[in-house]
């Protein structure tokens, strides 16, 4: 059976400590003017969180025991939840500076690109983006209608990428894309990962979109024009692209449940205090059945979405040193990511209808929670993809 460590839970105090004194002070008028600290992901990167999966080599904490990579995805998970229990925006710019923009060149790059982009991503002094979705391909991955085509020694790529985090700071040094760059025998698209430096010609970033919630983290179109970058920038083999991001999104479900877990956990607490102080007919509105059984309910949720979520984080550490499969890994956080988004989405609900008239207002932190939830259900793979995995995994033809 899974548990955390002492390690783990050491851990956990110091990233809240980091938490609570360094971003929750200023995190609502962050939220309020749109704007990702960017000394905060530098502090980040000193306290080692962007470095917990990556080999010594390269900065990072893991260290290699014949020549298996130890690295720690479960401590991963921690940070980013209690980063989450503050807020949600911080919490997705670690999960999706890891995951999307370290992991795909740690994972199935070379040691050139490794050595080159690597340190400094760990660091905090950069970050990257990994650009997946399309305006018309979301969900549809594998309808990628971004194209590389080779030209000498060159890859000249055309086409648009959408809701891409990390990708528009003043320290983004990178995009990895996937783009079509050939057509199987069966007729199928030959789907490949590319590196693209930021400030490269034809690269364009769009304008920052206007979301409803996420404010502080950085979101933005891109798009390309005959865009030229090395042959050396594919990661990986060629057309191995869908296969590379498929695994890069097992474990991005994982830390997309640690960070609504974090959420979860911080509604069951701000619900408790409010209950227990706020009188209504001279008693504490926890006194009320109809509001302390939806905090016990509350109270499940949190329980329920820490046990799923570090079971998966479990599963992944063992399966990369070869002890459980990444089919297990791969069911375990689509049950995770289902479940514990839908209970935040729910969270926030119950939390802004506890705390009343107060909870439409935005200087209690509900009402941010409450616009930040909903994305949980939709990045990493929708509810729906995710129940679609789940069939699959239980030999159903979905």
């Amino acid at each position: 059976m899974f548990e955390l460590s002492q390690d783990h839970e050491d851990f956990r105090a110091a990233v809240r400590d980091f938490a609570e004194g360094e971003v929750e002070p200023h995190v609502a008028q962050w939220d309020k003017d749109h704007h990702l600290p960017l000394e905060v992901v530098r502090k980040m990167g000193e306290m080692g969180f962007f470095g917990l999966v990556v080999p010594e080599r390269w900065g990072g904490s893991a260290e290699t025991v014949d020549g298996v990579v130890q690295s720690d995805f479960t401590a991963l998970c921690v940070a980013i939840e209690e980063l989450g229990r503050v807020d949600q925006s911080i919490g997705i710019t670690l999960s999706a500076g890891v995951g999307l923009g370290i992991n795909p060149i740690l994972s199935f790059g070379n040691d050139d690109q490794r050595d080159e982009w690597v340190p400094d991503l760990v660091a905090g002094r950069t970050l990257a983006g990994f650009g997946l979705t399309e305006p018309d391909a979301g969900s549809d991955a594998g309808g990628t209608r971004t194209t590389a085509k080779r030209d000498g020694d060159e890859w000249v790529i055309n086409g648009a990428k959408s809701f891409i985090t990390n990708s528009g700071t003043d320290i983004t040094s990178l995009v990895t894309v996937t783009a079509r760059t050939g057509t199987s025998e069966d007729g199928r698209a030959q789907i490949s990962a590319i590196i693209v430096p930021s400030g490269t010609p034809g690269f364009t970033v769009e304008e920052p979109y206007d979301k409803l919630g996420w404010h502080i983290s950085d979101t933005h179109g891109l798009s390309f024009s005959d865009c030229r970058v090395p042959v050396g920038n594919l990661v990986g083999e060629e057309g191995k692209g869908f296969r590379q991001f498929l695994k890069t999104l097992d474990d991005g479900r994982i830390a997309i449940s640690a960070l609504a877990t974090g959420l979860t956990q911080r509604m069951l607490e701000l619900s408790t205090e409010y209950a227990g102080t706020r009188t209504s007919f001279g008693r504490p509105i926890g006194a009320n059945q109809g509001v302390s059984f939806q905090v016990s309910d509350l109270a499940v949720m949190a329980e329920t979405s820490r046990v799923l979520t570090y079971k998966a984080a479990w599963l992944k550490d063992r399966a990369d040193r070869g002890l459980r499969s990444t089919k297990e890994v791969a069911k375990a956080a689509s049950i995770a990511k289902l479940y514990t988004s839908e209970a935040a989405v729910s969270a926030t609900r119950i939390a802004t209808q506890i705390f009343g008239g107060n909870g439409f207002m935005e200087e209690y932190p509900v009402a941010r929670f409450y616009r930040d939830a909903k994305i949980l259900e939709i990045g990493e793979g929708t509810s729906e993809v995710q129940r679609m995995v789940i069939a699959r995994h239980l030999g159903l033809p979905a």
